[in-house]
């Protein structure tokens, strides 16, 4: 059975969480990834960064924008 946990979105403005969302497989994750940027990258000091649940924790796999790692 798939975690449907596995991957995760945070969207954060000014370092607050704005918004957070899970995926169980990586494809879907990374969609939303592009569709957050293409519909939230107007916010003021915006990050979206995709994670992937490695035990308890969450670990980055990317971010937007990417000068920001």
């Amino acid at each position: 059975m798939a975690d449907p946990k596995r991957y995760r979105l945070t969207l954060t403005s000014a370092g607050a969480v704005v918004m957070q969302g899970w995926w169980p497989d990586l494809a879907s994750a990374e969609r939303k990834f592009t569709s957050w940027i293409g519909s939230y990258s107007a916010i003021a000091e915006v990050k979206i960064v995709l994670s992937e649940r490695g035990g308890e924790n969450y670990e980055a796999m990317k971010q937007w924008p990417d000068d920001q790692a």
